[in-house]
């Protein structure tokens, strides 16, 4: 089968077949000791063989190796190696834990759901590890042709829902986030220099060899040798003799000390994972000089969803430290002598010092993550931050309060000395400058989820980035209040407005009779009325329904409208009213949003609470509260078919 990738098929050009004979590796095979052995083969072409064989337990081997085959086998939901590495730990985790229990289940069919439970709540390992474990499991014995092998009450300790331990890593705040990209496009912009002086040197011995400076003449000749060689000179053996090599081979090629500033650039200016930036191809295509295409992966979409076409602006060249297609560009001019040496497909090429690995000559120029993409030697970029010349500083600690005795002096615990205030060194990861640049960039957007989705949907950006992130919960928070803040403000501006053009209520809190209302200024008709309830309206009383004290007609308006009504009358028989009014807004402010509530009962609810609860005492307003209120008529002023 040599057809592979897009477009090996379609009409007239059938799918590649295996030849005959073809026989399908088998799931689970005998190793060279006896053992039984599962083979990987990821999606990415990275293998790996388990062997079952080693773990305690022999009963359980033909179950657990049956489990992890189909676990990370072709038809598997695990298609990288990272992934099948961690399904095998998990594994290993389950059979020594089984080892150590007593009595021990020898074979599946002894297994018990109080073993279970003692996997799952066992004390050495921390609750995130625990949750994870059990997840794993379960998907392990979850298939059809495994569940007869265990029993039912032990199946169902795995299945039963698990409460998720609350753990997540937050990201950087907009001062670190500042501080972290000036240092690492300072440091790029140092690497970029170095090898274009290099390049450049080159370029002059060979062009014109006499006009190169005699002080430069013996390194030109040296980087000349190397540039057409790719080999990097021996030098003679002394203390520092490696540490000068390095210096050496960087004038035309990246070294792993180069690496941390690139990488940390590349994930704030892409905005991408550091799985992704590992796996950078070196393919693209550059669209009309503005934007580059290529083809970047993103393993935790699941399978068969790895790959996106992404676009990046390339920007003008003296902005190539800015934009991502720009950077990306410059990151396959410093990797090009490197990348043709070894001839890898990725955009990570470099040259280490091999001498301790065995490495001589060419060989000394690899790429790091086309093997493995957790990379042994560390990229290193926390290291990176805390030993520049002028390390990256994390936000200072929160200065605590000095605790002072009752003579206002500072008392024996604190010692009158302020905490430190000095800023740590920044802790530098790809999983905190994702979530600092996906909440920036949410903020920058004014916190509209689907438009601040970029590589993930607006659910994982929210649950995965934005959440953890207090820096974000700080600002949401401001963004409510505020929000708030304005919207009970309208409601205000609203009240005082229909105030102006209509007449504020008047309020009688002290008067209970005709001729208490009379003394108070109102006509002795209006106020025997409004003693014997001829006047109550749903809440309040009206003195003239028949004049509209804007219009002069009959008043046509909703009852939420009294409040800011010249006509309007509050007496203290129509408290226990309105204090009913307020507790249904406010089961009603429940059941909306904010902003739509301050729009329909904003108004109304400022007038009550501001202008004519204000009139009466607290503990009268209290002493009603104590006895059952009646119904608060709210469905008055609601049709029916626009509750909420």
């Amino acid at each position: 089968m040599t057809r592979r990738g897009r477009g090996s098929t379609g009409p007239g050009r059938p799918s590649s077949l295996p030849p005959d004979g073809y026989e399908a590796p088998p799931p689970v095979r005998e190793g060279p000791s006896g053992g039984l052995v599962v083979d990987f083969h990821g999606d990415d072409d990275r293998r790996a063989s388990y062997d079952v064989g080693t773990l305690p337990v022999l009963g359980w081997h033909p179950l657990l190796a049956e489990a992890l085959a189909l676990r990370i086998g072709p038809s598997g939901d695990i298609r990288t190696l990272s992934g099948a590495n961690e399904s095998w730990q998990v594994m290993g985790r389950w059979a020594r834990f089984l080892a150590k229990t007593e009595p021990m289940p020898a074979v599946p069919e002894q297994l018990t759901r109080a073993h279970v439970d003692a996997f799952h709540t066992r004390p050495e390992s921390a609750p995130a590890t625990r949750y994870g474990d059990m997840l794993e499991m379960r998907l392990q014995f979850a298939a059809d042709r495994l569940k007869d092998q265990l029993p039912a009450d032990a199946r169902d300790a795995f299945n039963r829902r698990l409460p998720k331990p609350r753990y997540a890593v937050g990201g950087y705040s907009n001062g670190e986030l500042d501080r972290l990209t000036a240092a690492a496009r300072a440091d790029t912009a140092r690497i970029v220099r170095r090898i274009r002086a290099g390049e450049q040197l080159v370029r002059q011995y060979t062009e014109a060899p006499g006009q190169v400076d005699p002080h430069r003449r013996e390194l030109a000749e040296t980087l000349a040798a190397m540039a057409a060689t790719g080999e990097v000179p021996q030098l003679e053996f002394s203390l520092d003799h490696l540490r000068r090599r390095v210096e050496l081979a960087s004038h035309l090629f990246l070294t792993w000390r180069d690496l941390a500033p690139l990488m940390a650039l590349l994930a704030l200016v892409t905005e991408r994972n550091g799985e992704t930036l590992k796996e950078l191809p070196a393919k693209h295509r550059i669209l009309e000089d503005r934007a580059v295409e290529l083809v970047v992966v993103k393993r935790r979409r699941g399978t068969k969803k790895w790959f996106e076409t992404a676009t990046w602006e390339i920007g003008p060249r003296q902005r190539e430290l800015h934009t991502p297609g720009g950077l990306y560009l410059l990151l396959l001019e410093l990797t090009a002598r490197s990348r043709e040496i070894c001839g890898s497909s990725t955009a990570f090429c470099f040259w280490r010092n091999g001498s301790k690995k065995g490495d001589e000559g060419r060989d000394e120029h690899f790429a790091p993550f086309d093997t493995r993409l957790n990379d042994r030697s560390g990229i290193g970029m926390s290291t990176w931050a805390a030993t520049r010349p002028q390390p990256v500083l994390a936000d200072p600690p929160p200065a605590a309060k000095v605790k002072k005795d009752r003579a206002g002096e500072p008392n024996d615990a604190s010692d009158g000395k302020p905490a430190s205030t000095t800023a740590p060194p920044l802790k530098v990861t790809f999983n905190q400058i994702k979530t600092g640049v996906d909440a920036r960039r949410t903020r920058q957007l004014g916190g509209h989820l689907p438009s601040s989705a970029k590589s993930n949907t607006a659910q994982v950006l929210f649950a995965n980035y934005l959440k953890p992130d207090e820096a974000t919960r700080e600002w949401a928070e401001e963004v409510i209040t505020e929000a708030l803040a304005d919207a009970e403000q309208a409601a205000r501006d609203a009240h005082e407005a229909a105030v102006g053009r209509r007449g504020e209520p008047t309020v009688i809190p002290d008067a209970e009779s005709p001729k208490q209302f009379t003394n108070a200024g109102l006509p002795e008709e209006t106020a025997r009325q409004l003693a014997q309830g001829e006047l109550d309206t749903a809440w309040t009383a009206c003195e003239d329904y028949d004049h509209h004290p804007e219009t002069g007609a009959p008043c046509g308006d909703s009852f939420l409208a009294c409040f800011h009504c010249g006509n309007c009358l509050v007496t203290r028989t129509h408290l226990p009213k309105l204090l009913a009014l307020l507790d249904a807004l406010g089961t009603m402010r429940e059941r909306m949003s904010e902003d739509a509530w301050w729009k329909r009962y904003g108004p109304a609810w400022v007038a009550v609470r501001r202008d004519i609860l204000a009139k009466f005492t607290p503990a009268e307003v209290d002493k009603v509260r104590q006895q059952p209120l009646p119904d608060a008529l709210l469905d008055l002023v609601e049709a029916p078919w626009e509750q909420p």
